[in-house]
């Protein structure tokens, strides 16, 4: 179920490079935003409660603590995911010509909302439960996407995601992944997430520092084929992995044509591959000419 929401975040991102806003209210935009999220989050609950809770035992409302499951991981990407649904939420009523003060409160929490939709069907699965430890990781997204609009009126601190394969999906494809697309959702192995800094927006606008270039800092995990502890696989260690790296930032970029502009939007989640320094927990120090 957590992998749910790395899915939901690929797809929330790619809505985020559309940045056309306008200053009066249009009624034909915003009926048919409010229309399409009304659908749209009717539809993935439906699908979401007929492919993973219809033929799963259900319970009373319980609430799970797996807080030390996947070292962390999938409570980054649940942060990313309401990041990047608050985002896409809050473009849209911008697009719709909303103020910014409604858009962040009705657009900008919709992350939250769905997500803790999701939390309370867990809930009452017996499969599952309600993670407080999601929560506020969803709770965190949001709140960094929220505070920097009210702080900067801009997203200084981007929330990125990069993918490298590992080899850990081919002891266990069942639960990591069984091809590509797979492994990309389900293998925390092999997945790194970022936080990128654009420097430039903090030196003012007469800087030369290049608008464009950010620095990232990244956090992985390693020897994981198992949720909380390798039970099939004892002999292999889990650990950490922090990066320090640079990075481009593709929403910075602008061109005289306004479908590349978007198409450079919304891919502005993916952290572009440059040189990185890798601290491992507890190893050896590496550092990747290019890293994915």
């Amino acid at each position: 179920m957590k992998h749910t929401c790395i899915t939901l975040f690929l797809l929330f991102s790619l809505l985020n490079g559309i940045h056309a806003q306008l200053d009066t209210l249009n009624k034909q935009r915003l009926t048919t935003v409010v229309a399409v999220e009304a659908v749209g989050y009717s539809s993935i609950m439906s699908g979401l409660y007929y492919l993973w809770y219809k033929d799963e035992p259900s319970s009373g409302f319980h609430t799970l603590n797996d807080n030390t499951s996947w070292q962390q991981m999938d409570k980054v990407g649940h942060g990313v995911t309401s990041y990047y649904t608050g985002m896409a939420g809050y473009e849209a009523l911008r697009w719709s010509g909303v103020s910014k003060t409604k858009s962040l409160l009705f657009g900008g929490t919709i992350g939250l909302f769905f997500l803790t939709s999701v939390e309370v069907l867990d809930g009452f699965s017996a499969s599952w439960g309600y993670s407080w430890g999601d929560v506020a990781a969803n709770t965190t997204g949001t709140a960094l996407f929220i505070g920097q609009q009210l702080a900067w009126d801009e997203q200084r601190f981007l929330l990125k995601f990069s993918y490298h394969n590992s080899r850990y999906a081919e002891m266990r494809p069942s639960l990591l992944g069984e091809n590509l697309p797979q492994k990309m959702l389900k293998d925390y192995n092999g997945q790194t997430y970022w936080l990128s800094a654009n420097i430039a927006s903090f030196l003012g606008d007469q800087t030369r520092f290049p608008k464009w270039l950010n620095v990232a800092f990244g956090y992985g995990a390693d020897g994981m084929v198992g949720s909380i502890e390798n039970t099939m696989h004892p002999e292999i260690e889990r650990y950490r992995q922090y990066y320090v790296s640079l990075d481009v930032d593709l929403t910075r970029i602008k061109t005289k044509s306004k479908f590349f502009n978007t198409v450079l939007g919304a891919f502005g989640f993916i952290k572009f591959p440059m040189p990185t320094l890798e601290i491992n927990q507890g190893r050896a120090n590496k550092f990747y000419v290019i890293y994915f």
